[in-house]
C-alpha cells in the first residue's frame, strides 16, 4: 500500500515537471495597467496605459510595452514614444503622437470637436481614422500596413506618408 502511494506521488510529480498539470494549475497571467492623469516622462512601463475619461496624459520618451488606450473626451499628447502594442481611442478629444514608435496599429475612432496629429511616426501595422469630427493630420509616418481614413469631416491632411499597404479612402492622397 505505501508503495502503491509512492508510486502515485512520483507519477504527479513527474505530470507536474513536465506542464502536465502545471499549465491547468497555475493561475493566468495578468498584464499591469498604468491610469495616466498628467505627465510621465522617461519611463518603462510593463503593461498597458489608460487615459480615462475626461483626463489630459503626456507620455514624453515613455516606453510603454502594451496598448495606450484613450477613453471618451482623453487627450493624449504623446512624443519620442515606443509603445509595444497598439494606440487605441473611441470618443476622445485629442489625439497627438510625434516622433514615435508604435509596434501594432494606431485606431482613432469617433472622436468628438477635437484635432489628430499624427506626425514622423513609424508604424507596425496599420493607421485607421473613422468617424472623426475635428481637424486631422497624417503627416511624414512610415506605415508597414494600411493608411485608412473614412467619414471624417473634414477630411485628414497632410502627406509624405510612406505606406506599404494601401492609403484608402479619404488617405488615398496622404
Amino acid at each position: 500500500m505505501i508503495v502503491r502511494l509512492l508510486g502515485r506521488s512520483v507519477a504527479l510529480a513527474a505530470l507536474w515537471c513536465t506542464g502536465a498539470l502545471g499549465a491547468a494549475a497555475a493561475p493566468a497571467a495578468t498584464q499591469d495597467e498604468t491610469t495616466c492623469r498628467g505627465t510621465i516622462g522617461t519611463r518603462s512601463i510593463d503593461g498597458d496605459v489608460r487615459v480615462p475619461r475626461g483626463a489630459t496624459c503626456r507620455l514624453n520618451a515613455t516606453r510603454v510595452d502594451g496598448n495606450v488606450r484613450i477613453y471618451r473626451g482623453a487627450t493624449l499628447l504623446a512624443t519620442r514614444v515606443r509603445v509595444g502594442g497598439n494606440v487605441q481611442a473611441e470618443n476622445a478629444k485629442r489625439i497627438s503622437v510625434a516622433r514615435s514608435f508604435v509596434d501594432g496599429s494606431v485606431q482613432l475612432k469617433q472622436g468628438r470637436n477635437g484635432s489628430i496629429s499624427l506626425t514622423r511616426n513609424t508604424v507596425g501595422s496599420d493607421i485607421q481614422l473613422f468617424s472623426n469630427r475635428g481637424p486631422s493630420v497624417v503627416s511624414r509616418n512610415v506605415v508597414d500596413g494600411n493608411l485608412q481614413c473614412k467619414s471624417n469631416r473634414p477630411g485628414p491632411t497632410g502627406g509624405s506618408n510612406r505606406v506599404d499597404g494601401n492609403k484608402e479612402d479619404q488617405c488615398a492622397r496622404l
